[in-house]
């Protein structure tokens, strides 16, 4: 089956209306079709994975990068795809709006937009101007495509873990903005998590998880509608990587025991072919 870019993004929009579903992190289009294989229903795209893949660090790619990078994900699978687009690539609204009708033009089902500042300066932008900057975003998606969603992050719980206060009324704030769906990296306390999903309700919240800790099920019970893993699956391909490479700079082949096969591989890709 081959959808149309409508019909990824009406499929996304209808997974975010009750329940609880994964939205794992592809960073290039081989991930992207091995978790398309394996059953998920949607992907969003890794900003640290995808850096990583072109020997950068997160928040080392530029706003073309990223914007091919999409471009070459997206068609490649049948899954709604949300983008990881940092701060918008911009500090002038104007820029921002550009740059927010490009990814949608792009055929992303979705789109986050963060507050940490664009403009080279320390530090995350205030609310006030947060929401201005969420607004802009979804009047220039809404210029595209209004059924696209957007993703409203604030990233100020990975500065300082105790402002869970400021978070949630951040994510209130940019929720009466326009935001579809609220996203505050770092909160990980059941108690927070409840707290910011009863704040936010009806919108739906997206939580990253990065390290083992309660089951899917658990989190779907506290409220919570979507649930990624941000660069965690890049952190773990690289794991194995290094483990094999490590291994086999000692003089051993013993790491690539723990290798796919590369039978079963080329059938995976295989069934894509032509896609």
């Amino acid at each position: 089956m081959t959808r149309t870019i409508t019909e990824k993004r009406a499929a996304f929009r209808a997974l975010h209306q009750d329940g609880c579903f994964l939205l794992p992190n592809p960073w290039d289009v081989g991930s992207a079709r091995m978790l398309q294989h394996l059953g998920f229903q949607a992907l969003a795209t890794t900003s640290s994975g995808y850096a990583w893949t072109q020997g950068r660090p997160d928040y080392g790619v530029t706003r073309d990068d990223v914007l091919e990078h999409l471009r070459a994900l997206v068609p490649a699978t049948d899954l709604p795809v949300n983008a990881d687009y940092e701060s918008g690539f911009a500090h002038e609204i104007s820029d921002l709006t550009a740059n927010v009708r490009m990814a949608v033009e792009a055929g992303v089902a979705g789109l986050s937009v963060e507050d940490i500042r664009a403009d080279g300066q320390p530090g995350h932008y205030d609310t006030a101007t947060a929401m201005e900057r969420i607004r802009a975003a979804r009047a220039a998606i809404d210029q595209v495509d209004a059924h696209a969603l957007l993703v409203a992050r604030t990233e100020i719980l990975l500065s300082d873990p105790s402002c869970v206060t400021e978070a949630i009324d951040k994510m209130v704030a940019l929720a009466e903005a326009g935001a579809d769906c609220l996203y505050a990296p770092g909160l990980v306390d059941k108690a927070d998590v409840v707290a910011l999903v009863r704040a936010v309700a009806p919108k739906p919240v997206n939580l990253l998880v990065m390290r083992p800790g309660p089951s899917l099920a658990e989190i779907a019970d506290w409220g919570v509608r979507r649930v990624s893993v941000g660069g965690g699956l890049a952190r773990a391909a690289w794991g194995g990587f290094l483990r094999a490479a490590e291994t086999l700079r000692g003089g051993s082949f013993d790491g690539l025991a723990a290798g796919a096969s590369g039978k079963q591989l080329n059938e995976i890709f295989g069934a894509f072919s032509g896609a």
